[in-house]
């Protein structure tokens, strides 16, 4: 009876040790899982991260030049946008170019375009007998020339029915700048239907079936320093 007692003690302390061992062993399993489930976690997330370009954000402030990388612009100053011009005589170029020197929003393009809207502008006015059209558009010599135009035909009692079909060609003949006025010249190629009548609204010269070719060369100025960015005709003349 005494040796089953001592032999169910020592099964049981057997038993009782090996549960210890397995509790010991389980907290020692349970902590490298933790350990390792938090390492790579850790690493799983941050691989996760999108990593952000050069351009996705500016770079941190506080960084030093050589953490950061460097763009163009640091290393380099900034190259200007090369100027384009109509097509030109060297000598128009070399004008245009002072012109643009002088004032950097001069833009020959945009002139261009409000030089053919000019001419339409002035010979409808003067069509017309639109002197207040033409004193905003010339200069006083110019206006005064055809202002005495506009006279002479009141008081001949007769009128102008005349029309611009269209402008076939208009080119840079001239280009100079004397300090502060800048003078630009253009030759006008244009179809125009020109008909003068009587106080009687009879035809006396001209016919609208007929369009007739003009060449013009206008010369509009202004002074580069003013604020007001108008050009205006200067001098008219037949090419």
């Amino acid at each position: 009876m005494v040796k089953d007692e001592a032999m169910f003690v020592s099964v049981k302390d057997g038993l009782i040790g090996v549960t210890v061992e397995i509790v010991i062993l389980a907290m020692i399993a349970a902590f490298l899982g933790l350990r390792l489930y938090s390492v790579l976690g850790r690493r799983a997330e941050h691989e996760e991260e999108p990593i952000q370009g050069r351009f996705d954000q500016p770079p941190a402030m506080g960084r030093t030049p050589a953490q950061r990388p460097l763009d163009d612009s640091e290393t380099f100053p900034p190259r200007l946008p090369e100027r384009r011009y109509p097509a030109a005589t060297p000598s128009v170029e070399r004008g245009l170019r002072e012109i643009g020197a002088a004032d950097r929003r001069f833009d020959p393009f945009a002139f261009m375009d409000g030089a053919r809207a000019a001419y339409r502008m002035v010979l409808e006015a003067f069509w017309q007998g639109d002197k207040e059209e033409l004193q905003q558009l010339c200069d006083p010599a110019v206006y005064e020339s055809f202002a005495s135009a506009i006279d002479a035909r009141q008081t001949a009692g007769e009128t102008l029915d005349s029309r611009l079909v269209r402008i076939e060609e208009a080119t840079l003949a001239d280009a100079v700048y004397d300090a502060p006025t800048a003078r630009l010249s253009v030759r006008f190629r244009a179809d125009i239907a020109a008909v003068t009548r009587d106080a009687n609204g009879n035809v006396v010269a001209g016919s609208l079936d007929d369009a007739v070719e003009a060449i013009d060369v206008w010369t509009f100025a202004r002074n580069v320093n003013s604020a007001d960015p108008d050009w205006l005709l200067v001098e008219t003349d037949e090419g």
